[in-house]
């Protein structure tokens, strides 16, 4: 993968949240993000939102570090890192926060609310009745000395709100184009709960500020909040806390079933599954950068280097994207099939060892194994795969897989099972060639294609109807193992 010291202005983040296991709408994010830094030389900061705690866990901190190493990205500025503004979790930043929040106030930018939340949905559902918007009405915006001793003996505890200016907001989404906020639709917003826990709200561009992040590439879901931040970004800036306002672009959703957003909810969201399953991370990052942007017209397959030299996060389309598990899995297995063959066989290894090997360890038998890789590497979709379909040369008898053994054994298959031991008996095992030959020879003697005659072989030795070529497979098991096996096949049809 491309990795280059930052040179040029261009500073952008990825800045998730540490609850529960990583999903694939959030490494398309990051993989944008990484390929733009990537792309313009620019710097990548890497910062953990973790101000809530009741959702946040250090094991989630743990598995998206491990999410990040295993999918190939580095990063200029964040965990184990380090840089110059450090820290770069947001639960060691509180005090930074508590500072920016009391300046705002004392500047008019914000101010303390004392509405409760009955109040709250009592006002906007009477708005929503009169047809006006139901956003926050202002209330506590300009509340007098006696007002808020009023309501602070009532036992009121206020959050803080930022007061948004009355104007309209325009800004150009890198993605999207020319954008207008009107100020009735964007209303006061909160900053600081109750308790005196910052908000993303307030903690999200405080950061992005401080940090001097200059394009901010994030969800469509997050488009709502764009104004909010924007007026609050002029605020900092008139404090001295921000240089700039950071440019936006929103990336589209990914859809997953029934054309819905694909939520954490959804099995295939989730980037375990796909570690688990044996996905390449460069196949997996292949296919998450077509959800929404594409290399060119008439190539899906390219590398991850050849991404970022063209990526641009103006030729990012709008539309929603839908995650097409078949088209992941093809892409996966076309960068399967472009390893170098050792670099294949050691990216099996994991599926090669318990608990997904079902042979005992001592019957595994290197040699063997990598024999058969090379035809292995060339039908295989993802590296789980390969379990089943290597099985037969490290079990001692083959697995039993009744649906296979009805659908090959049909009448008359244990004629052909004893005319196919015949010629396989006599046949030359050193030669692939040579043992198709004999099978075809025996199905021509049952009036039988190569196609009908090979199956009843094929689960006798193999256990299964599918698999890796045949021929090959029973030269590198060898005439010592598969004839017992076809013996075995045919005493269990004639019992």
């Amino acid at each position: 993968m491309v990795s280059a010291s930052p040179s040029s202005s261009v500073r952008v983040r990825f800045c998730p949240s540490p609850t529960g296991n990583p999903h694939v709408g959030l490494v398309r994010t990051a993989l944008f993000n990484w390929a733009f830094a990537r792309h313009h030389q620019g710097t990548l900061v890497f910062r953990i939102e973790d101000t809530d705690a009741a959702r946040d866990s250090e094991e989630s901190y743990e598995q998206l570090l491990g999410a990040m190493r295993w999918l190939g990205f580095d990063w200029d500025e964040g965990p184990e890192v380090g840089g110059p503004h450090e820290p770069y979790r947001q639960s060691q930043r509180m005090d930074i926060y508590r500072d920016v929040a009391q300046r705002l106030k004392d500047a008019g930018h914000a101010y303390d609310c004392y509405c409760t939340t009955e109040e709250l949905d009592a006002r906007r559902e009477s708005a929503r009745a009169a047809g006006k918007p139901s956003g926050y009405d202002g209330k506590c915006r300009d509340l007098t000395a006696e007002q808020v001793a009023t309501y602070r003996a009532e036992g009121r505890t206020p959050i803080v709100r930022f007061r948004m200016p009355d104007e309209t907001i325009t800004f150009t989404d890198l993605v999207r184009g020319e954008l207008t906020f009107t100020a009735e639709n964007v209303p006061d917003y909160g900053i600081v709960r109750a308790n005196g826990a910052p908000l993303y709200t307030l903690v999200n561009p405080v950061d992005d500020a401080l940090m001097e992040i200059t394009h901010v590439l994030r969800g469509e879901d997050l488009l709502s909040s764009t104004p909010r931040q924007i007026a609050l970004y002029k605020a900092l800036t008139e404090l001295g806390i921000a240089k700039t306002t950071p440019e936006f672009g929103h990336l589209p959703y990914v859809m997953g079933e029934g054309n819905k957003k694909l939520s954490k909810r959804d099995p295939q969201a989730s980037l375990n599954l796909y570690r688990e399953r044996g996905f390449l991370p460069e196949g997996l990052l292949n296919y998450l950068s077509l959800l929404g942007w594409s290399f060119s017209a008439d190539q899906d397959v390219f590398s991850i280097d050849e991404m970022v030299a063209k990526f641009e996060i103006e030729d990012v389309n709008a539309n929603p994207a839908r995650f097409d598990l078949k088209k992941a899995e093809a892409i996966n297995a076309d960068h399967i099939r472009q390893l170098d063959p050792a670099a294949f066989a050691a990216a099996c290894a994991p599926w090669l060892e318990a608990p997904h090997a079902n042979w005992a360890p001592e019957d595994f038998d290197q040699a063997a194994w990598e024999a058969i890789a090379p035809y292995a590497q060339t039908r295989v979709t993802v590296l789980s795969d390969i379990t089943a379909n290597v099985d037969f040369l490290f079990r001692q008898t083959p697995v039993e897989d009744e649906a296979s053994w009805n659908k090959a054994m049909k009448e008359g298959s244990d004629a052909l099972l004893r005319t196919a031991r015949a010629k396989l008996a006599d046949a030359d095992w050193s030669s692939a060639d040579a043992l198709k030959e004999a099978v075809l020879a025996a199905g021509e003697e049952h009036g039988l294609k190569l196609g009908k005659a090979q199956a009843p072989v094929r689960v006798a030795v193999t256990g299964r109807t599918v698999g890796l070529p045949l021929f090959e497979s029973l030269q590198i098991l060898g005439r010592a193992r598969t004839l017992p096996r076809i013996d075995a096949a045919l005493a269990k049809l004639t019992a």
